[in-house]
């Protein structure tokens, strides 16, 4: 049995998908296995999968589902203890399951866990995850210290970083099919393991995340989008602060983005929601604005990272 099933949701990929690959079939560490789970591609995406001939991969089909229930099906399939996630359009260097082993060894308690990661704006604009966790020493392994006020800018928990033991997922339900394209199933499911287990982290860049790909779920019409329910989570918060800061920033995220599509009355429902003393004063300022006036400012920011620079409304 190998120690890792590599978990890989596929859908429209077809651009990034062969370096997506490319990089899991590289890694130092090769007791693993591959699921990539084709969610209803329509594109030439499978076509390039079955071009690989590792004995290791395994493809499975299905009609179009979500991200979410891709992601479980590929847990159900697999036979390994550990699951190691990855998206269809994102990158591993050679030393992220070498790494993410070194923390099983090191702590077997250990049930869900991640290494640090970079973010890619642009081909000019990468910038490594910004989360207090940076400021450790190169190479620093342990268990993350209240993983909430570690995650107020960048989570340390990003999906394809990220692996969990298989036991450990499937007691916490997997991700939930309810939050729909890409709308928090991830932070959702990260809430869940951090009110169940502490995480465990090496602070060691082994992931590309590329914000710039194609047909990137998160750019899907915020109007069509079902967002994670926070206020389940609410009565945990009242004696939990980073809790509360962390489940308002997100509130504040998905306002945002309701105000920029043209619907004043769900984002106002999401800002009344929350305890402004959560965020600071520009993300104050920025509650208060049109959606029109928000929309430029997105374009501004992405017009920006263009030329290597980012602006984030996150920033404490």
């Amino acid at each position: 049995m190998a120690q890792f099933t590599v978990v890989i949701p596929l859908y429209n990929k077809a651009a990034e998908i062969r370096a997506t690959l490319n990089s899991v079939f590289a890694q130092t560490f090769s007791d693993y296995k591959v699921i990539v789970i084709d969610d209803g591609s329509t594109d030439h995406s499978v076509k390039i999968v079955e071009e690989f001939t590792d004995t290791r991969l395994r493809l499975i089909r299905q009609e179009n589902q979500g991200v979410g229930p891709a992601r479980n099906k590929g847990v159900s399939e697999a036979e390994s203890p550990f699951i190691a996630f990855l998206d269809a359009d994102d990158y591993w260097y050679p030393e992220h399951l070498e790494h993410l082993n070194e923390l099983i060894d090191r702590f077997p308690q250990a049930q869900w866990m991640a290494t640090a990661y970079e973010k890619a704006f642009t081909a000019k604009l990468i910038k490594p995850v910004d989360t207090p966790l940076r400021s450790f020493e190169q190479g620093w392994q342990g268990e993350v210290p209240d993983y909430f006020a570690m995650a107020k800018k960048d989570a340390p928990a990003w999906t394809s970083a990220m692996c969990f033991s298989k036991d450990f997922f499937q007691k916490l339900g997997g991700f939930d099919p309810s939050i729909t394209m890409g709308a928090g199933e991830d932070t959702d499911l990260w809430i869940r393991a951090a009110l169940t287990q502490p995480m465990y982290w090496i602070n060691s860049i082994s992931a590309q995340h590329l914000q710039f790909s194609s047909n990137r779920v998160s750019h899907a019409p915020t109007l069509k989008r079902h967002f994670i329910d926070l206020d389940q989570y609410e009565h945990l918060a009242k004696n939990h602060k980073s809790l509360k800061i962390y489940l308002d920033l997100n509130r504040y995220s998905i306002g945002l983005k309701y105000q920029m599509a043209g619907d004043p009355s769900r984002a106002k429902t999401y800002f009344n929601a929350l305890d402004q003393s959560s965020l600071n004063a520009l993300q104050r300022i920025l509650i208060r604005l049109p959606g029109g006036v928000l929309r430029f400012g997105l374009s501004t920011q992405r017009f920006l990272a263009g030329f290597g620079l980012r602006l984030s409304a996150f920033g404490r």
